[in-house]
């Protein structure tokens, strides 16, 4: 698997649904300059897992806007199939009230630039396509700051949902360090105390806690 971090995140133009509206070129680099990313990857829509988490995020979403990052899904479905599951309501399984951009990656592009699509595709000794289980994206999720560069990468395979809690501690603490240049220890979360870079910072931090 290709590791992104620390590489300019693939861009892409696709049709995706906005706050119900459909748009015909959504592409990441209107955020370029201008605000962090949380690009996430489920695997279908009118599943079971996937409403979880895309109502979570958007449950989340004041938490990333006021920190000045856009939230952005993205399945294989096509837009019709994001528009209309749209239109159910939360209680009957679907994700009526999501307004951040859910793009239709229909053609598997963008899942395999990011690589997380699942299944395998080859030519068989017929010249036919063939492939091996579907072609839907893992759970993936990646953190692009404002230069479009992927600064944190994780993929979950399809029956484990994430934690919104840890994609928010995550930009926190890309946050902290690019304000005051102190790296975050383990379970770091905003507020806490950070350290510098060097031994002697290691050994300040560590004699404190």
């Amino acid at each position: 698997m290709a590791v992104l971090v620390g590489k300019s995140a693939p861009n892409f133009t696709a049709q995706a649904v906005v706050d119900g509206q459909i748009v015909e070129n959504f592409s990441l680099e209107q955020y370029l300059g201008n605000k962090y990313v949380i690009l996430f990857f489920y695997p279908k829509d009118f599943t079971f897992v996937c409403p979880t988490e895309l109502h979570a995020f958007q449950e989340a979403l004041p938490q990333f806007e006021e920190r000045g990052v856009a939230v952005v899904g993205c399945s294989t479905d096509t837009e019709m199939s994001h528009w209309g599951w749209l239109q159910v309501p939360k209680a009957q399984g679907g994700i009526q009230g999501v307004t951040y951009p859910l793009v239709a990656d229909t053609n598997k592009t963008i899942s395999m630039a990011y690589d997380v699509l699942a299944g395998e595709y080859d030519v068989d000794e017929d010249g036919e396509l063939i492939t091996h289980g579907e072609l839907i994206a893992y759970r993936g999720l990646f953190l692009i700051d404002k230069e479009g560069i992927v600064q944190h990468e994780l993929v979950n395979n399809l029956p484990l949902g994430r934690s919104i809690a840890e994609a928010v501690r995550v930009v926190d603490a890309l946050q902290h360090f690019e304000e005051h240049g102190e790296v975050c220890p383990m379970n770091w979360e905003k507020g806490k105390p950070a350290m510098s870079a060097t031994h002697e910072g290691t050994a300040s931090y560590l004699a404190g806690n």
